[in-house]
């Protein structure tokens, strides 16, 4: 075996090592159910599955893989694959980066890729395509810099969708700049530019998935401004957003910031932590270091646009004129290039100290010690937990309804607290839940940020909140065949119940009811 080979497998060891002491609870038989991070039993594929219905294309294609790898396997071991396997991508990855003879530098780089507050913030808000992504940045600025197996590297992005393709864009792009502006190859231009080529045409051939239905979708993609203050970067560090940016943090979602990690002392090694190790990548002399630096600048940049007045007005005139810049919203997301280039230079900094093994033992625990918070599953957050037996009756006999006519979720609002889930606010499961073949469930998308609220994206939504605004709205003659209350206050619950008067009950398991108007369903 090569040295690089063994410098992998043991980074992918200390990876899957660091997943597990990351995830702790998650790892239990059932889901995570957290923010944005939604997986069901038994998936099925649908319309939405496909970015065909719903609003703009963000499922895309990680829906459809998850669906895919479903059949084979139980989802909820899908899930716990792709989770620990971002942590074990991500190192091994990094660590391969790193020129170094020794495996302790490389250790250190593949640690600290892997647990940082970026890691810990996107685990916190659900956003595990983006995550898969991540873990494969790496890959791709190695693939580049070699230019051998630069598609294979793009696959963990590509599965990740619009997020993270957006990402591994302004990272794979000036990689590639830098390396055809420091060929060799003098004598034509054609072979130096020829990666630079290549890397635009995979870029775009992977994001086919996604930017096709959204190129496709007949009233096209509506951006709203308020999605810019909204989703800013903000200072979840004393050291403002900017310093927070600077520390891997500066996430917009309070909910999604580790426990203690304002504390000064700890925010304070971790800014020194990620500074120490871009300067040291700077100086460090590796090959290509300035377009991985660029595109950490421009990340940088593109994060920070939205901490000032003046930025935000700008980023919002840019999504009034092209929905399509709200891709750049959640702008915290753009400091992963940034995370790359930290990573790298601690393992150079490691180098350094390479003799001294015990030392460079040190350095691989460091990014635990300064954010121990994320360990055994942000103490507590991320726990496994199965969705109740009422959910599986209610899907049972939809399933089983040959009528058509879509689903209703009440109360109609994007992310709930279940008490079934430990109260953890977490996007409605049920537009998956019960999207049974083909069968399509109507569900909101409008965003509730504080005092803000972006709105709804999908016109089928826009439409059933205009109905809803009534005294009595007839739900039956919107075209539903079936409502699901599945949370909610008493009032609520009562409201509905005065809504859905002509229509019969179904299931009424406590924690959800289903309701249904009309016809008869199959018998089992």
């Amino acid at each position: 075996m090569s040295q690089s080979a063994r410098a992998g497998l043991a980074a992918a060891l200390l990876g899957l090592v660091l997943g597990c002491l990351a995830l702790g609870p998650a790892l239990g038989w059932g889901f995570v159910l957290i923010q944005d991070m939604v997986f069901v039993p038994e998936p099925e594929f649908s319309r939405f599955t496909f970015g065909l219905a719903g609003g703009a294309p963000r499922v895309v294609p990680s829906d459809a893989v998850v669906t895919a790898l479903a059949q084979v396997l139980p989802a909820e071991l899908v899930q716990k694959a792709i989770l620990l396997g971002i942590f074990v991508l991500g190192c091994s990855g990094t660590a391969l980066l790193v020129p170094s003879a020794s495996l302790g530098p490389r250790l250190v780089a593949g640690a600290f890729y892997v647990w940082n507050p970026y890691v810990a913030e996107r685990l916190l808000i659900g956003q595990w395509a983006l995550l898969l992504g991540y873990a494969g940045l790496p890959w791709v600025v190695r693939a580049v810099w070699s230019r051998q197996r630069i598609a294979l590297a793009m696959l963990p992005a590509a599965v990740g969708g619009f997020a993270a393709m957006t990402v591994t864009a302004i990272t794979a792009l000036p990689a590639a700049l830098s390396t055809a502006l420091s060929s060799t190859e003098r004598s034509a231009a054609g072979p130096r530019w020829r990666t630079v080529a290549r890397v635009a045409a995979l870029l775009a051939l992977f994001s086919l998935p996604w930017l096709v239905p959204a190129a496709l979708r007949p009233y096209g993609i509506e951006g709203d401004p308020v999605g810019v203050a909204a989703f800013a970067s903000r200072a979840d560090t004393p050291f403002g957003a900017v310093g927070s940016l600077l520390t891997l943090g500066g996430i917009w979602n309070a909910y999604a910031v580790p426990p203690g990690y304002g504390n000064p002392v700890g925010a304070a090694a971790r800014l020194v932590l990620t500074l120490a190790g871009a300067v040291a990548f700077l100086r460090g002399g590796m090959p290509g270091r300035w377009g991985l630096a660029g595109a950490a600048a421009i990340g940088l940049a593109v994060a920070s646009v939205g901490v000032t007045g003046p930025g935000r007005a700008a980023f919002a005139w840019a999504v009034e004129l092209w929905g399509g810049f709200g891709v750049f919203r959640d702008a915290q997301q753009y400091v992963a290039p940034l995370a790359l280039m930290a990573a790298l230079g601690l393992g150079l900094l490691a180098e350094h100290v390479a003799a001294r093994k015990a030392w460079v033992a040190a350095l691989v625990l460091v990014p635990v010690a300064v954010l121990p918070t994320l360990a055994w599953g942000a103490l507590g957050r991320l726990e496994a937990v199965r969705y109740p037996e009422g959910w599986t009756a209610a899907r049972e006999i939809i399933e089983r309804d040959p009528e058509p006519g879509e689903v209703l979720v009440l109360p109609f609002e994007s992310y709930r607290r279940f008490p079934w889930n430990g109260h953890r606010a977490v996007l409605d499961p049920a537009q998956r839940f019960f999207a049974v073949r083909g069968r399509r469930v109507v569900t909101n998308d409008a965003v509730r940020v504080g005092d803000m609220v972006v709105r709804s994206e999908d016109p089928r939504a826009q439409e059933v909140e205009r109905v809803l605004v009534g005294p009595a709205p007839d739900l039956r003659a919107a075209g539903f065949r079936y409502v699901i209350v599945d949370a909610g206050t008493v009032a609520e619950r009562e409201r509905f119940a005065q809504w859905l008067r002509s229509a019969r009950v179904l299931v009424d398991a406590g924690d959800l009811r289903l309701y249904r108007f009309g016809g008869r369903v199959a018998a089992p």
